[in-house]
């Protein structure tokens, strides 16, 4: 029998930072083993795979400042995570790294009916926060797919959106107040609980900063009424682009829904086998819309959705009665990602922005290239916005076979751009993207970004890798420089 060879032995530096770490951190919070390193090397892209030097689990702010300055002191790269639901490799460790695991950071510190607001820690669960509010008729607006099991440390990293952000806008709408800890160790407050704001938008600034500007340790966020009434309609096409054409049919009319949504077959076939929410069959494409608010005005605006969506072409439509048949509706396309499981081994959900104009030509467009690769694609999107999310399927188990559905995806990619769109709506670029971020933005704006990345982590040691492709003008993991938030301009340190 062939033993295996024995782990190489770590340096010096490496021995020495574990050793400082556990003067802060007990035993069972301080995990170095490869078994108990395995759970993290991944995030919810799991084609990346790193495994980091070790996992701290800390269970409050001075752990995480703690933490976070001995990486500065050891110069050791590190990454905070929450649930690992990231789509785009943003928390994937860095090898030879800290991974600083927050889900022991999950409390809701208060629910303030009065001033509309909720503070919590970065390990609170999206969907927590709107049960934790909802005895004072209000709730927390962002919802993305995975708000059972995400959090909202990682929704305020990748400015997470959700099927309900056409009315409501993306998580940076709804973060008043950001408590981080800058990647050399100090702990500053940003923004506050006010709904005004004096000064530069530093929680802007913050706000989807995908791990490069250290750690959040605490979130001020804006909670909205719940609505008085919601009506939802469901309508199935025989043309995914009759669908796309709906969507910029209801905006024309001046409606605005809480949220439109379109899944096609390949999606609906998974919902169907998954949760059972009763789709229409043999439908080639679904489209959800939901209005919201007072009752009166939804009243009104739900017999003209109504004329849109039946002259638009569906050729069935169905309209929710009930709670439950609305949480029915929901629950599908809510599933939808997770269900794909079961009519693909492996896939990869990509993440782009088209005109809203410009749906029905980027879903026709989309239907071609999986065509031409002979790889099949399911679409859910949230039409509204144009975010799509092609879901591309294949079996890594084949020889190339995700060599060539990351062709396709950058494909994809670049058909959004040229349509006028984004490479990414909300799922961040990561690891997967950053090959494609100079496509997008000219070297001035790459340059003004790297600028500002500098001046907050002159090291480069927070989430180092991601996003940008290195080079000459990116920060590199233990090089010295000034640290200054001041110096560019955006906080003072009086």
């Amino acid at each position: 029998m062939t033993r295996a060879a024995p782990p190489a032995p770590l340096p010096a530096a490496s021995r020495e930072f574990l050793s400082a770490l556990e003067g802060t951190f007990p035993r069972a919070r301080l995990l170095s083993s490869p078994a108990e390193l395995a759970p993290f090397e991944s995030d919810g892209l799991t084609a990346f795979r790193v495994s980091p030097l070790a996992v701290v689990i800390p269970i409050s702010k001075d752990e995480v400042v703690a933490a976070v300055r001995l990486c500065h002191r050891h110069r050791i790269p590190f990454v905070a995570r929450g649930s690992g639901t990231s789509l785009s490799g943003g928390s994937v460790p860095v090898a030879g790294g800290l991974l600083i695991a927050m889900n022991r950071l999950d409390r809701i510190l208060k629910v303030d009916p009065v001033q509309r607001i909720a503070i919590v820690e970065p390990g609170a669960v999206n969907s927590a926060v709107s049960r934790a509010a909802a005895p004072h008729r209000l709730y927390y607006a962002p919802d993305p797919s995975s708000q059972p099991i995400c959090t909202i440390g990682g929704n305020v990293a990748f400015n997470a959106g959700g099927a309900h952000c056409l009315k409501h806008g993306m998580t940076s709408n709804h973060v008043l107040g950001i408590t981080a800890v800058l990647p050399d160790g100090e702990l500053v407050e940003l923004g506050g609980e006010s709904l005004e704001s004096v000064g530069p938008d530093l929680t802007g600034v913050y706000t989807g900063n995908e791990g490069l500007f250290g750690v959040a340790v605490e979130f001020v966020l804006r909670l909205v009424p719940m609505p008085e009434t919601y009506r939802t309609i469901l309508a199935a096409y025989e043309r995914i682009e009759d669908a796309g054409s709906a969507v910029a049919s209801v905006v024309a009319t001046g409606i605005l829904p809480g949220a439109m949504e379109i899944m096609d077959r390949l999606a609906l076939e998974a919902a169907e086998a998954a949760v059972h929410p009763g789709y229409p069959k043999d439908a080639n494409a679904v489209l959800l819309v939901e209005l919201e608010g007072e009752k009166a005005g939804v009243e009104s605006d739900f017999a003209r959705l109504g004329e849109v969506i039946r002259a638009s072409g569906a050729r069935e439509v169905r309209i929710a009665r009930t709670p439950e048949e609305r949480m029915l509706f929901w629950k599908g396309r809510k599933s939808a990602f997770s269900a794909v499981g079961r009519i693909s081994p492996d896939f990869l959900v990509q993440d782009g922005v088209v005109p809203r104009s410009r749906l029905s030509e980027a879903l026709g467009e989309i239907e071609k290239l999986s065509r031409s690769h002979g790889i099949r694609v399911a679409n859910v999107f949230h039409a509204g916005d144009g975010n799509l999310h092609p879901l591309i399927l294949y079996d890594g188990r084949e020889p190339g076979a995700l060599d060539r559905a990351e062709v396709l995806a950058g494909e994809i990619l670049r058909l959004c751009l040229r349509l006028g769109g984004s490479i990414t709506g909300e799922h961040g670029v990561g690891l997967e993207k950053k090959a494609y971020l100079p496509e997008m933005f000219g070297e001035t704006d790459l340059g003004v970004m790297r600028r500002l990345h500098r001046a907050i982590d002159p090291l480069g040691l927070s989430n180092p890798g991601k996003m940008f492709v290195a080079g000459a003008s990116a920060p590199v993991p233990g090089q010295r420089g000034a640290h200054p938030l001041e110096k560019a301009g955006l906080i003072s340190r009086e």
